[in-house]
């Protein structure tokens, strides 16, 4: 099984449009929606939604306002001001202490510090996860709370949630729609996949945040391929990149211009490769045999790696590799 993480560093290149069309073009494969913070992969691909399933990133701290003193103690060890005082005339003590659930970050330094043992840490709802059918295949997606972290970890959720489900349905492929920028959902998303596909465009913020997508993958040792998108905006920049590729020693294995008939597509609720059969679909299909290559010479390096290891008699905690 392989796994194709399509990211970009910078939102807005056209990441998840180009994972529609790849989605379309791809056989026997799960795909994930890896962006949980503004899952859309959905809307391109018009899936049926599955059942809700409810994630619990972590916990939340609640007072007990039956065993409070109202002593203040929790409030000023409190480093994110999510503890509030408020008078309350019918309380014994003239005041009552309440936890702002949006600033709570479940640290538990109230609760430990707590003489009264008047706080409660309890499992939060953080957002809910989808197991979703589209005329793609399999779409494993979630939606994140408001001002709700732990991102990474429900990334991770949905990745293993998509390789049992590809193991369950016979499917040796897996593409990831990785959320966009560097952080915590990035490198959850990145980690353990076999190939990475970074989206760019000819800008100068994007072709930042390929170099720093580069230097992350490189750390991690997974192979990268580029794919330009709308490279004919400015033409100078877009051989500026092709001039870095070269230089890293990673592929430009797409290009793309600037058409509408992407955002024609996306009002349709439709992949472009299926809306136009122009220059754009054509492309599209170049960059997916061209990904296939790569994908078929990593998979070749996984087997003969596995089958070395093998005769090598390697071992791993204790049991055969």
């Amino acid at each position: 099984m392989v796994e194709l993480a399509v990211l970009s560093g910078k939102g807005g290149t056209g990441k998840t449009s180009l994972v529609g069309s790849l989605a379309a073009l791809a056989d026997n494969k799960v795909l994930v929606d890896c962006d949980v913070d503004a899952a859309d992969l959905n809307l391109i691909l018009g899936a049926n939604i599955g059942r809700p399933h409810e994630y619990s990133g972590g916990k939340r701290a609640f007072i007990d306002a039956g065993r409070c003193v109202a002593c203040g103690i929790c409030l000023d060890y409190c480093r994110f001001g999510a503890i509030r005082s408020r008078i309350e005339a019918q309380s014994i003590f003239g005041e009552v202490f309440l936890i702002d659930e949006y600033s709570c970050e479940g640290c538990g330094v109230c609760r430990h510090f707590c003489p009264e043992e008047a706080i409660d840490f309890r499992d939060v709802v953080s957002g809910t996860w989808f197991i979703s059918e589209t005329k793609y295949g399999t779409l494993v997606h979630a939606n994140l709370g408001i001002a709700e972290g732990t991102s990474g970890k429900l990334v991770s959720l949905l990745r293993r949630t998509a390789r049992s489900t590809a193991e369950v349905e016979g499917r040796d492929l897996i593409i990831l729609d990785g959320p966009p920028g560097l952080g915590c959902p990035v490198i959850a998303c990145m980690t353990g996949a076999d190939y990475v596909l970074i989206v760019t465009e000819p800008s100068q913020s994007a072709f930042h945040d390929l170099d720093r997508i580069l230097t992350l993958a490189s750390h991690f040792a997974i192979p990268c391929g580029i794919c330009i998108n709308k490279s004919d905006i400015n033409a100078n920049f877009s051989s500026r990149i092709e001039a870095y590729a070269t230089e890293k020693n990673v592929p430009v294995l797409g290009r793309f211009p600037y058409d509408a008939c992407v955002t024609k597509a996306q009002l349709a609720g439709v992949p472009f490769v299926e809306y136009t059969d122009g220059a754009m679909a054509d492309q599209a299909r170049l960059l997916w045999n061209n990904l296939m290559d790569e994908i078929r010479g990593v998979s070749k390096k996984k087997t003969e790696s596995h089958l070395s290891d093998l005769t090598a008699g390697k071992f791993k905690d204790g049991r055969p590799l």
